[in-house]
């Protein structure tokens, strides 16, 4: 009896244990009328399991487009309109953010409608077969048939990644989304929808004792075990790799990149960050390869280089925050050119590349990037959803406040530091190549024969670069012909 006793009493203590464990929160109170909040799971496509690739995503699109049980999605978003808010959600890897601002006066109202999406979903089956039609057709139809660029960089990742937690879209694949069930929904939100993997982030004017009630409020989640796994990096075979994707279109996108072992958390990402923004800045034309590519030649929109995931960068400026991933590429992003420069254009990326590994940074170009880098930060972390959404990354990371953070380590960065980092970390050994365009098996043989492909300029060009561009177009891509595959763009996402 006394045994019967004592186990009931230690089993109601690990239950009042598990149901009143303290809500992860991230706080910035101010004095800004407008509140924000970003609510964080740390899960996302990562943990889909396998055939069921896009369950992350669909879930969060039925909790962020799909009503609470009281109301429906119509409902919520009437209600909302007068408030000037709504519920915005992206998945990514490992990351799953719901964020929303409100002003202080509705904030009674926003943050009960907020709750009751997250806590008590509809999970409804007409919401559930619109929601996820709207995913195959993203795949299939908006990235797939319309957006060539961020088709390349999005399946470059795919081609990188195979076999590996990050190989398909977020979103999913056009076969594994078909598939789905409303159950599957519900299981995935039941796992991983957990104070486990909650953080809450609040920012502005918010009154005191607000933040412990919306604290109060999620200690309704189930406990459950947080979803940390390690990522291995993915094993590329060596040499490099090119996969043409064929689709009907008038220009050449240009994808190019490899997993690099170094995230926020590393000593060396400052280093990494100062050089892709050196060779080519999201969106500025002050960079290397813009200035050699675009600037000089003429040859296309824009060319940029990143350390870091960024999606939708076509329509951005500056990158989304919460997209933190133990795993990241070097990329090269190479936007549209006309499609009889497309090979001379990739020849023109990979000779500056070359280049850039042989000789590494000068002096003057590290002191005025750094200088550049330093003041970044700040318009990166501008609005106050941005400044949020950096504080939640940097405690994934664990890096404390991200502007001082980048600060202190440009502040001690040196030159050398930066040109071993170069030597340590980029390499072509696993380069991996996509290219977009519509006659790909052309542009195969121009690759595989080494074909040269001269550019044609509308004006007179100076010598000097005439003269390097009879260097460029006849420049080697080092590649088997059987690493060169032609791939139709109906098997892309499939």
């Amino acid at each position: 009896m006394l045994r019967e006793l004592a186990c009931a009493l230690l089993l109601a203590a690990l239950l009042h244990a598990a149901t009143s464990a303290q809500v992860a929160s991230v706080l910035q109170p101010g004095t800004s009328p407008l509140v924000v909040f970003r609510v964080v799971f740390t899960t996302g496509a990562a943990f889909d399991p396998a055939g069921k690739e896009g369950l992350a995503s669909l879930t969060a699109a039925m909790i962020g487009q799909g009503g609470s049980r009281a109301m429906s999605y119509q409902q919520i978003v009437e209600a909302m309109y007068p408030m000037a808010s709504s519920v915005d959600w992206q998945v990514d890897k490992e990351m799953t953010v719901f964020s929303g601002t409100t002003h202080v006066e509705n904030l009674d109202r926003f943050s009960a409608l907020l709750k009751d999406m997250l806590l008590d979903p509809g999970f409804r089956p007409d919401d559930f077969t619109r929601l996820r039609d709207d995913a195959v057709n993203f795949l299939k139809v908006s990235l797939r048939e319309g957006n060539d660029e961020e088709l390349g960089k999005e399946y470059l990742y795919n081609v990188i990644y195979a076999g590996h937690p990050y190989a398909h879209h977020n979103r999913g694949t056009i076969g594994s989304l078909q598939k789905l069930t409303l159950d599957d929904v519900r299981d995935f939100h039941r796992t991983h929808y957990t104070r486990a993997n909650l953080v809450i982030g609040l920012a502005g004017g918010y009154p005191n004792g607000f933040s412990q009630k919306v604290e109060s409020d999620f200690e309704k989640l189930p406990g459950g075990t947080a979803d940390k796994k390690r990522f291995d990096a993915p094993r590329l075979p060596a040499g490099a790799r090119i996969q043409i994707v064929t689709r009907d279109t008038r220009s050449t996108a240009i994808s190019v990149g490899f997993p690099i072992d170094v995230n926020r958390a590393s000593k060396d990402w400052p280093a990494l960050a100062l050089v892709a923004s050196y060779f080519g800045q999201h969106r500025s034309s002050n960079s290397y390869l813009y200035q050699r590519l675009r600037e000089v030649r003429g040859l296309n929109y824009g060319d940029y280089a990143y350390v870091e995931y960024f999606p939708r960068g076509m329509f951005l400026f500056t990158p989304d925050p919460n997209l933190a991933r133990q795993q990241q590429i070097f990329q090269i992003w190479i936007r549209p050119v006309e499609s009889q420069n497309g090979v001379f254009a990739l020849r023109a990326a990979l000779y500056e590349y070359d280049r850039l590994i042989r000789d590494g940074m000068s002096r003057e170009a590290f002191e005025a990037t750094r200088e550049f880098l330093a003041k970044y930060a700040n318009i990166l972390t501008q609005t106050q959803s941005a400044r949020l959404g950096y504080a939640l990354d940097s405690r994934y990371y664990g890096i404390g406040d991200y502007n001082t953070y980048i600060r202190d380590a440009l502040s001690t960065l040196t030159l050398d530091d930066v040109n071993r980092a170069i030597r340590q970390h980029l390499q072509t050994d696993t380069m991996r190549i996509v290219i977009v365009t519509k006659d790909g098996q052309a542009f195969r043989d121009a690759v595989v024969k080494n074909q040269p492909s001269p550019i044609a300029y509308n004006s007179p060009k100076p010598q000097a670069l005439v003269d390097e561009d009879k260097v460029i177009q006849a420049y080697r891509i080092s590649v088997k012909p059987e690493d060169v595959v032609v791939v139709p763009v109906e098997r892309v996402f499939e």
